[in-house]
This record gives C-alpha cells, structure tokens and sequence, in this order.
C-alpha cells in the first residue's frame, strides 16, 4: 500500500546504494570508466527510445537527457553521474524528475530501471563485474 501512495504523489526518484527497491540501487562496475561512458552516452543520445541528450561531459562524469513521454504524460529529466569510487570502481548513479507536478506511478523508478538494465547489457557486464557498492573491499575491512 505504501508503494501506491508512493507513485502516486511522488515525481522524482534516485539511486542509492542501500535502496531495498534494486531499481534504485544504481551500478557499480568493475569496467573500465571510459567504457561505461561511451555506452550510457551512446543510450542517452537515442539508443534508449524517447532519450535525448542534452549534456555529456566526461570531465564532471555528467550526463543529462530528457525522456519523452507517451500518450500525455510529463516529459522527464534525467541526470547521470559517472564516476570512481573510493575502490577506484565506475559508479553509476542517476536521478529522473518528471516534469508535472502530478505523481509519476512510479515512472522515473522504471526509467532508472531500464537504463540500468540496458547498461548492463550494452557493456556485456558478467556478475563479477557488477559490484556490491554497500561491501567495503578487503584491503579496507581492518
């Protein structure tokens, strides 16, 4: 019931490592950060139907897009950060916004989604190169 009332008053999601929704919880990749640039570049400008990429500057690890809706609903900004961790590992994290004021039902949680899972295939990442952001590494436990 909690994640109804949710999507209905909600229009804005974004990632965070300890999010219990896994949409939510971004990527963090043993992949090198200039490949993992290119290909959310690549999904940004068109390879992801409605996308279209506004800012891409690898400098700040920023991306930003716009997803048109369908139908009538609100256009939504996305914005992507890419960059490395405290393990020198490519994090990836994103934020949608639908731009209406209304609730998105849950819209921008499946926007983050999808990119996430289009990522995933576009970089061909195997489940050892998708890690655990939440786990410290071994050299640092002690």
């Amino acid at each position: 019931m909690k994640e109804l009332l949710r999507g209905l008053t909600e229009h804005r999601a974004e990632t965070d490592p300890t999010s219990i929704d896994h949409r939510l919880s971004g990527r963090t990749y043993a992949i090198p950060f200039e490949n993992v640039w290119q290909a959310a570049t690549s999904l940004a400008s068109g390879g992801l139907r409605g996308w279209s990429l506004w800012v891409a500057d690898d400098q700040e690890g920023v991306i930003e897009a716009s997803v048109s809706p369908f139908l009538f609903l609100a256009a939504e900004d996305v914005r992507i950060k890419i960059g490395l961790d405290e393990n020198a590992q490519t994090r990836v994290d994103l934020t949608s916004a639908s731009r209406g004021t209304r609730g998105d039902l849950g819209r921008n949680r499946r926007t983050i989604g999808r990119f996430i899972g289009r990522l995933d295939g576009l970089l061909d990442a195997t489940p050892t190169q998708i890690l655990d952001a939440t786990h410290k590494a071994t050299w640092q436990e002690r």
